[in-house]
């Protein structure tokens, strides 16, 4: 097998491992493309092309991550990780486990972390990688892997997101939801939502979102129940779609660009955060990207507009 053939086995492998890491696509294929080029230029063949891979990936994201906390502590709004909408990698005697690692929640737990932390934590807890390979790939003893993944380990135990196990009945759920959202069905929406529901919003200061985030069931209600038939007013469509591993949906323009993804964490029967992400920079692998504002526009003129009955 040439170099090229073992990159491309195992390039869904570097893929998930950079994005838990980093929490952005656009980044974790950066990593990945530097990742191939160390390895096209090792001088040798490496006794283990998976070892190596990964340790490189894992370096690279790291780095990438230090400069990345930097921005992240300087963007404007709540910052949420990239929407992904199909995790490559796939193990299906662990495919629950695998979602529920990508989910936005866990992804913004793992902020806590310190990027070695956040890496030595994925590669152990995620991807079941032994404190060896760990050691090797972070330029740590073992000793010290085995205390900073203890460490981690607490961290995210101390605020682990749970979800219901039963992946039908969270589709189920979130069908309903989207039904009443498109009818603008406020009693039937705050059935399905739990008593302190959030709703928060990702736009980066680059499009309009929420100001701020929305709490309890009521205002979570009444603000989808009236924002959203308006939204269908001017063509804008949803279109359901599993993101980061979770119940979500892809919102579009009507020239069929992305507006905005969402996704829907769900326990006890009951959806428990709402998470919008509409910052045209986080979008762009999803699709070709909406003008938001000039949708936004659109939207105060059709609800100024007056309503003539016959």
């Amino acid at each position: 097998m040439t170099r090229a053939e073992e990159f491309e086995e195992l390039r869904p492998l570097l893929f998930s491992i950079a994005y838990r890491i980093l929490g952005s696509v656009a980044e974790a294929e950066d990593a990945v493309q530097e990742t191939w080029l160390r390895y096209e230029s090792a001088p040798t063949q490496p006794v283990s092309a998976k070892a190596f891979l990964s340790a490189a990936v894992t370096r690279i994201s790291i780095d990438v991550l230090r400069s990345a906390r930097v921005r992240r502590e300087e963007y404007v709004g709540e910052w949420f990780p990239e929407p992904l909408l199909t995790d490559p990698y796939e193990d299906p005697a662990r495919s629950a486990e695998l979602a529920d690692s990508v989910s936005m929640a866990a992804l913004l737990l793992l902020e806590r972390l310190s990027p070695l932390e956040r890496a030595i934590f994925v590669l152990r807890e995620v991807f079941g990688f032994g404190f060896g390979e760990i050691a090797s790939a972070v330029g740590r003893s073992e000793a010290a892997c085995r205390q900073l993944a203890v460490r981690a380990r607490r961290h995210m135990d101390a605020g682990r997101p749970r979800f219901d196990a039963d992946r039908q009945e969270r589709e189920r759920l979130a069908t309903r939801f989207f039904d009443a959202l498109r009818g603008g069905d406020v009693a039937g929406l705050q059935e399905l939502l739990a008593a302190d529901v959030q709703l928060a919003g990702d736009g980066g200061g680059k499009v309009p979102a929420l100001a701020r985030t929305v709490s309890g069931a009521e205002k979570v209600a009444r603000l989808l129940a009236t924002v959203f038939p308006w939204l269908v007013r001017i063509d804008v469509t949803l279109e359901p779609h599993e993101v980061n591993g979770q119940p979500g949906a892809i919102f579009r323009d009507r020239d069929s660009k992305v507006l905005f993804t969402v996704t829907l964490d769900v326990l006890g029967g009951q959806i428990q955060t709402i998470r919008a992400v509409s910052n045209p920079d986080k979008l762009a692998h999803v699709g070709p990207v909406a003008d938001a504002w000039a949708v936004s526009r659109e939207f105060n003129q059709t609800r100024r507009r007056p309503s003539w009955r016959a």
